[in-house]
């Protein structure tokens, strides 16, 4: 297993994830879906070691990733986050570029050839090897978005985590960049994306994993969980599941009451 999760609780001030167990096996396409709140984002930081554990550990190839230096953990897993900081003045690919410094001694400042070999295959990967001389500030929302995926494809990661990679996103663009990751994932990597349009994520994702109020409501595969029972739940719509010719997806019809959750003890 790539990636385990063992008890992992954490947020801020307040826990807002608590006791999550999962594992992601390689090759494997996680999608965390969940109301707004419901802690999707804090579990890719507290996954990605942007936030500390309160209790409990993330898992890294058999090492919790606590034991592992910045530079190892970058050789080994990406995060492509919901907002991007957007560097002015720098190229697409002087930004891409940035994704091989993980393998870089601290005492070299030039990329190798096969530095630069990497971060032209990734631009030719992700359609962006036209745009390599481009500002990063010119492009588009979709093209920006896939010079992220390049920058941080380079990093040749084996666990990829995206946060909200298809938001602010048009249809077309939402398709190529979820046809990209399908892409990478049947290559073997494995991938865990906070998604929040339910549907795409049912689509192209091989487990789901929803959260209500901080903590694992149900996971497994999409038909497991996609019911309308735990749509009722998580989300507060009242739904009809329909077989299409990209696999089940929600149709909703109304809001619904979720069943509260009984109070719960501060940690």
């Amino acid at each position: 297993m790539p990636l385990e999760l063992h008890h992992l609780t954490g947020g801020y001030t307040k826990p807002i994830v608590q006791d999550i167990n999962l594992s992601l096996q390689q090759g494997e396409w996680l999608s965390l879906v969940g109301a707004n709140g419901s802690g999707k984002s804090t579990l890719l930081k507290l996954v990605s070691r942007i936030l500390t554990p309160q209790q409990g550990a993330v898992v890294l190839d058999g090492k919790a990733i606590h034991q592992f230096s910045s530079q190892a953990i970058a050789r080994k897993l990406s995060l492509l986050p919901q907002q991007q900081k957007i560097p002015v003045g720098v190229t697409v690919r002087q930004l891409v570029s940035l994704g091989r410094s993980p393998y870089q001694p601290w005492w070299q400042w030039e990329l190798t050839h096969q530095d630069w070999e990497k971060v032209n295959a990734v631009l030719v990967q992700t359609g962006m090897e036209a745009f390599g001389d481009r500002p990063v500030e010119a492009l588009s929302g979709g093209e920006r978005q896939r010079a992220f995926l390049a920058l941080a494809l380079a990093q040749d990661p084996k666990v990829l985590l995206l946060d909200e990679p298809t938001t602010y996103l048009d249809i077309n663009y939402q398709l190529q960049l979820l046809e990209l990751l399908k892409t990478l994932n049947q290559q073997g990597m494995a991938i865990v994306t906070v998604l929040h349009d339910v549907n795409l994520a049912a689509r192209y994702s091989d487990r789901l994993s929803m959260l209500r109020q901080g903590k694992i409501w149900a996971i497994g595969a999409v038909s497991d969980v996609l019911t309308p029972e735990n749509l009722s739940q998580v989300f507060g719509v009242d739904v009809v599941i329909l077989e299409t010719p990209v696999g089940l997806q929600v149709c909703p019809l109304s809001p619904s009451e979720p069943t509260p959750l009984p109070m719960q003890h501060p940690l």
